[in-house]
């Protein structure tokens, strides 16, 4: 029988972040395997590409309810068909209720493209060139109603140049996103990542190696 942890992942689009994820669970060694990719919009690029890869989909469109409480009560239900133990936002664009949120304490991760605290929501590329900041990033954390808010479980940092426009700082940070999330689902999936109140303890046994402690590529 597999101990692998049974780990869905929710999309609103082209699910860049979620192919990176899904490709490394191929690796025999992975300790997360994807039973589910889940959509709340029905044109989500991302769908398809699951399709292709095989993967169990659904489609849950968020218009079609009533309240988001209602959308959850369904996203819910496609999760506990797929006995899920694990969940990973990959461009999910819902903010999701408190009562969702403690169902999945700590276990629900996000990714987000910014060295949170900064930058939190939308436009996050533009809010860092306008700021002006020399470093960059992205984060994976684990997911707190608040939007863009929970305890740090891994951050990469790229630099910005003053030549970089949005496009072109988000296509750098897109690259270590791609990287830094495999990376952070490992650790929670092998039992190497602790909540100590709202701050994260890796274990002792991870590697110095581990592309988590990598900080500016």
């Amino acid at each position: 029988m597999s101990t692998k942890k049974r780990t869905a992942i929710l999309i609103s689009g082209r699910g860049s972040n979620m192919q990176s994820l899904v490709a490394a669970a191929r690796a025999p060694d992975y300790p997360a395997e994807i039973v589910l990719v889940a959509s709340n919009r029905p044109d989500a690029a991302g769908v398809a590409w699951a399709v292709e890869q095989g993967l169990p989909t659904v489609i849950i469109d968020h218009k079609g309810y009533g309240s988001r409480a209602a959308f959850e009560r369904a996203l819910q239900s496609a999760l506990d068909t797929h006995h899920v133990e694990l969940v990973a936002l990959a461009g999910f664009m819902r903010l999701m209720t408190p009562e969702f949120v403690a169902h999945w304490q700590n276990r629900m991760i996000n990714i987000h493209p910014s060295l949170l605290p900064s930058f939190k929501g939308l436009h996050t590329h533009e809010q860092a060139i306008a700021a002006g900041v020399k470093i960059a990033g992205c984060t994976v954390h684990y997911v707190r109603p608040e939007m863009d808010a929970g305890p740090i479980i891994a951050q990469a940092a790229v630099p910005v140049l003053s030549s970089d426009t949005a496009e072109t700082l988000a296509a750098k940070i897109l690259k270590v996103e791609h990287r830094v999330y495999p990376a952070a689902l490992r650790l929670v999936a092998a039992g190497q990542v602790c909540c100590e109140g709202e701050k994260i303890v890796i274990s002792s046994e991870v590697s110095q190696t581990n592309p988590l402690y990598s900080p500016v590529i």
